[in-house]
């Protein structure tokens, strides 16, 4: 009953959706949470077969796909949800945020530690993909669509294909603004930077010309002085 309470009170406010508690028990990521801790129980015991027998039945009922060797903190809240995966050796710390369509995958058919490791106050917004052994740090945000191949440092903003940290020291944690349009644009930055040099190279490509054009002036007058 305990952890029922904490999903509805997770989900309550973190989704302005949501008028009563019972339609919590209608809400994606509480149903496939549920039969995720069930099916974790379960491959914790070596259960294997029943473990995965109960998660399946949850990505038939939610579209979330959570394997019960995936070890997730307190807190985890998946907005709609569907398409999200998470590995085996995935690891999520507290109170982290997942939108549609992300993936906590492994990067081929490597054995071991094969998944991210995910810190505390993390946000991954809708479409990101997290593909291998490393790890995420915490407070960081991960804009939709990134697909992050290394580490993410700690209070980092990571946008992308690949991925790449666009901002540091996030002021705010995801878990408090929840935005995803608080991003920096680094191709709009990159654009801007270059319409920033293109103008500069045409201003002193002008004033070489005049230049030129004075040079010209100059020496034709010292010509004509010449032959006279």
């Amino acid at each position: 009953m305990g952890f029922i309470k904490d999903e509805i009170k997770i989900i309550r406010e973190r989704d302005p959706a949501i008028h009563s508690n019972l339609e919590v028990f209608l809400y994606p990521s509480f149903r496939a949470m549920l039969h995720y801790r069930i099916a974790h129980r379960l491959y914790l015991r070596k259960h294997y077969f029943l473990a995965r027998y109960v998660s399946q039945r949850g990505v038939r009922k939610t579209g979330i796909e959570i394997h019960p060797g995936a070890r997730i903190g307190k807190g985890l809240f998946i907005d709609h949800g569907y398409g999200v995966v998470i590995g085996e050796t995935a690891e999520i710390g507290d109170n982290v945020t997942l939108y549609q369509g992300v993936t906590l995958g492994g990067t081929g058919k490597e054995h071991g530690k094969r998944h991210p490791t995910v810190g505390n106050n993390v946000m991954i917004s809708a479409g990101a993909k997290v593909l291998g052994s490393f790890k995420i740090g915490d407070n960081a945000k991960l804009g939709a669509g990134s697909v992050v191949l290394r580490e993410v440092p700690p209070d980092s903003t990571v946008v992308g294909v690949p991925g790449r940290v666009v901002k540091r020291f996030n002021r705010q944690s995801p878990a408090e603004t929840l935005s995803h349009d608080d991003l920096p644009d680094p191709v709009r930055e990159d654009i801007t930077c270059l319409q920033r040099a293109d103008s500069a190279l045409t201003t002193r490509l002008l004033e070489l010309e005049d230049e030129v054009k004075r040079l010209r002036s100059q020496l034709k007058d010292y010509e004509k002085g010449k032959e006279r």
